[in-house]
């Protein structure tokens, strides 16, 4: 969550409305209109992978806000309506993400004018980007369309914060129509990507107003983020890895980590923590298939969140623009 601070976090929240109202969606949908579509987004993710790994975790992470609250546009507000993209949470998605979806859909157009939406590329470019880390390689469904609406007030509610409690996340997840192994499950993202300092500051200093560290941080872990996070000052632009073990490869070490007390968020340390999602935290752990299999039904299943289809929806020429503005 991508997730994800890296959290699974919207010029693109606002594309596709990704409720818990599902609607069918298919694997040969552009069959006849874009066959090629696959290969054209391969062909940008590869090499955006190869030049600018930050791209991965990057598309990952605005899947996830486009799902839970709708792909950020820059514009759709209107009168002097702040719109997705302009809030905090927002503000924080790398720009590579962004980019990677922009140069995908410019080639699609060039292909298949008019005919796939930015919703659909931004799900199979995060799905190409999981499986170019080391991840698993699944079959995303497409029949996706474009919001046509995308504004600010939507995202606090709908996106899970940086110290959320597991109660709060379930309560989230369980809105959008997913489980507690969903949960556990794709938070896994958090095995590649990097989070901003000012997301876990305080519990390196005062967790919880104690004025002391959190005590569950594996003590060298703690020495070696307050080494690179001072407490004041100095805290915007630099960045930790998620996974301190393998931070560029998408394997199950995040919940070995958390298992040692070297989760980097507080939501993350959360998840071995609570009775209720330690026993997923251990299965995924020792199993890397199992979290894999896992990571993919969560995928999916976030995937086909309060689509749009029909004339609820467009398909963005440009995918930062509605189409009515551009």
């Amino acid at each position: 969550m991508i997730f994800f601070s890296f959290y699974f976090v919207s010029y693109l929240v606002g594309i596709a409305h990704c409720s818990a109202v599902h609607h069918q969606l298919s694997l040969d949908f552009y069959s006849k209109s874009c066959p090629q579509l696959d290969q054209l987004v391969s062909s940008v993710t590869s090499r955006r992978f190869r030049d600018f790994p930050v791209s991965g975790p990057a598309t990952i992470r605005l899947f996830f806000h486009d799902c839970f609250v709708e792909v950020p546009s820059n514009n759709g507000g209107g009168g002097g309506v702040v719109v997705e993209r302009d809030v905090g949470d927002n503000k924080s998605l790398a720009p590579e993400g962004f980019e990677a979806v922009d140069e995908v859909k410019a080639l699609v157009e060039t292909k298949c004018p008019a005919v796939v939406s930015c919703a659909d590329i931004l799900a199979i470019a995060a799905r190409d980007f999981v499986h170019l880390a080391g991840g698993p390689y699944y079959q995303v469904k497409k029949g996706r369309r474009d919001s046509k609406v995308s504004l600010a007030s939507k995202v606090k509610l709908n996106l899970p914060r940086a110290n959320s409690t597991i109660d709060e996340l379930l309560r989230l997840f369980t809105s959008k129509g997913l489980s507690l192994a969903d949960l556990v499950a794709l938070s896994g993202a958090h095995t590649i990507g990097f989070s901003h300092c000012d997301q876990f500051l305080g519990r390196l200093y005062n967790y919880k107003g104690t004025k002391k560290p959190d005590p569950f941080i594996d003590p060298r872990l703690l020495k070696a983020l307050q080494m690179s996070c001072p407490h004041f000052g100095g805290n915007t632009d630099i960045v930790a890895p998620f996974d301190v073990q393998t931070p560029f490869l998408f394997d199950h070490m995040y919940y070995g980590n958390l298992e040692a007390n070297m989760g980097l968020l507080a939501s993350d340390q959360a998840l071995f923590l609570d009775n209720r999602t330690r026993p997923l935290v251990q299965a995924f752990g020792k199993d890397k298939a199992k979290f894999f299999e896992a990571f993919s039904l969560g995928m999916e299943k976030m995937g086909a969140i309060r689509i749009k289809r029909g004339k609820k929806g467009e398909v963005r020429r440009v995918c930062s623009k509605h189409n009515k503005s551009g």
